[in-house]
């Protein structure tokens, strides 16, 4: 039997679900279906993410990130005071800790005002008012930035879409498409006038079903962890990030206090073997696994030397000594005992170019006749996604033949 629908959604991953919900409300007589190849929402990225609602300081003027990030924080942060979902607007403090930074905290403060985000430029003595433990160095104050509790949101998202009379089917994974019917690995066959690609870390699998993203393909990066001990989490108040290089998609090791108030350092931005590569060989297999490392290969071996390094800088992280290091740069009084293992894994999957081997560094939408792609949905996809589908939706009836930032 054929299940037949208006709109098909592969992923109830955070853009599945909001695109979804945005769906059901612009087309209540339409029959909405969500195919999720695991057996409940969130498994991946989306329930696996720091928690951080960013404000968009990050990223440039006229990118998609810029303009969904700080309306799609406040939306978020609705959703969680109507759903009853825990949360916490408390700021964070980017720290220059040497003269290299400058020019990048710089920059930073430049998107703030060019974006209308709220963020003052701070000397070494108001970041110490603020986080009293930080290493010495000029900052950037974002007192916006808020944390929230990522699986919280996914289970009152999953809910209300169901309860909306949204379709969602577990266990549900693509294989196959033929025309504009799709087969799951299960043997079921879904017949669709139009399909939305949510599926994550497998959008590009599952776009090239359609003949789409052939210049591009997903290279995961694992995201780690450490705790701070209880005892000694008060070296941080809220959230300490270091600048980042924004030449590449990745904030740096950071230290955050969560809602429940628990404080993480992390994540790292290691090259990972596998789309779902949570343990040393969890999710690894021989093919995939293979085909990652010629991936990776090709970056680091490409024609952008600063990846070599950041590929170095990463592995180093591997360690407790390499992550240590990091995480003093920002808190020097951090000693190697207030690190606890945390359980907390993501995966990043990350959309590269083939053409030029290149990171891409701005969400990228693709589309055929009746298909639509989200590719590179990474951070701050979490944060962005109720104004971010709100977009993806308008491009079902977009003429053009493909959006990219």
């Amino acid at each position: 039997m054929t299940e037949s629908t208006e709109f098909l959604i592969v992923g109830a991953g955070i853009i599945g679900l909001t695109v979804a919900r945005e769906l059901r409300r612009r087309h209540p007589q339409s029959r909405v279906v969500v195919l999720e190849k695991e057996l409940r929402v969130g498994c991946h990225a989306s329930g696996r993410n720091s928690g951080v609602l960013h404000t968009g300081v990050y990223y440039a003027p006229g990118t998609l990130k810029a303009r969904f990030c700080a309306e799609g924080a406040r939306r978020m942060l609705a959703f969680a005071r109507e759903h009853g979902v825990d949360h916490r607007v408390g700021g964070k403090v980017i720290l220059a800790v040497g003269q290299e930074d400058q020019a990048g905290l710089e920059r930073l403060a430049a998107n703030a005002k060019a974006n209308g985000i709220r963020a003052t430029r701070l000397t070494p003595k108001a970041v110490r008012e603020i986080e009293p433990n930080a290493a010495p160095g000029e900052g950037l104050h974002c007192p916006d930035t808020a944390v929230i509790d990522p699986p919280g949101v996914m289970r009152a998202l999953g809910r209300g879409v169901e309860a909306a009379g949204v379709s969602v089917f577990f266990g549900e994974d693509v294989a196959e498409r033929e025309g504009s019917t799709v087969r799951t690995r299960s043997g079921k066959t879904f017949r669709f006038e139009r399909l939305i690609n949510c599926a994550g870390a497998h959008a590009d699998r599952v776009a090239r079903l359609f003949g789409l993203s052939q210049d591009h393909e997903l290279v995961p990066f694992k995201g780690l962890y450490w705790k701070i001990r209880p005892e000694r989490k008060g070296l941080v108040r809220e959230s300490l990030y270091p600048v980042p290089d924004l030449s590449f998609p990745f904030l740096g090791v950071h230290l955050t206090r969560g809602v429940f108030g628990d404080v993480y350092a992390g994540p790292t931005a290691i090259p990972a073997l596998g789309r779902e590569n949570y343990g040393p060989l969890e999710g690894v297999t021989l093919r995939e696994g293979g085909q990652t490392l010629w991936r990776l290969g090709r970056l680091f071996f490409g024609r952008d030397p600063a990846f070599r390094a950041l590929v170095g800088r990463e592995v180093s992280h591997y360690t407790r000594g390499g992550f240590l290091k990091a995480a003093r740069r920002l808190v020097p009084a951090l000693t190697g005992d207030d690190l606890t293992p945390a359980h907390k894994v993501g995966l990043r999957p990350q959309l590269v170019r083939r053409s030029d081997h290149r990171l891409e560094m701005d969400f990228h939408l693709e589309k055929g006749p009746d298909s639509l792609h989200v590719l590179n949905a990474i951070s701050p996809a979490f944060t962005c996604s109720f104004s971010f589908a709100e977009f993806i939706v308008d491009q079902l009836d977009a003429p053009v033949p493909a959006v990219s930032a």
